[in-house]
């Protein structure tokens, strides 16, 4: 889903961290390296941000459907 804004067990900020960290792995970065370089010293907060499984956009697209399945009948239904 969406990346929690802070760690769960320690409280530290991490949301900010994610987006810069998707794009170095996706670019062969080892994740190891990049965690640290991004100052995420603890197991707890790097717990967080390599167990992140980054679904919105595929549930914004069935949300989307949704919505236009909903519109569809409310036009059928005023015709």
């Amino acid at each position: 889903m969406i990346i929690p804004v802070r760690c769960f067990t320690c409280g530290k900020l991490i949301a900010d961290k994610w987006e810069e960290f998707a794009i170095r792995v996706k670019a062969g970065e080892n994740p190891a390296e990049v965690l640290d370089s991004l100052g995420l010293k603890r197991y707890c907060c790097r717990r967080m941000i390599l167990s992140h499984v980054d679904i919105i956009d595929e549930i914004l697209r069935f949300h989307e459907e949704a919505e236009k399945r909903k519109e569809a009948r409310r036009r059928y239904y005023q015709e």
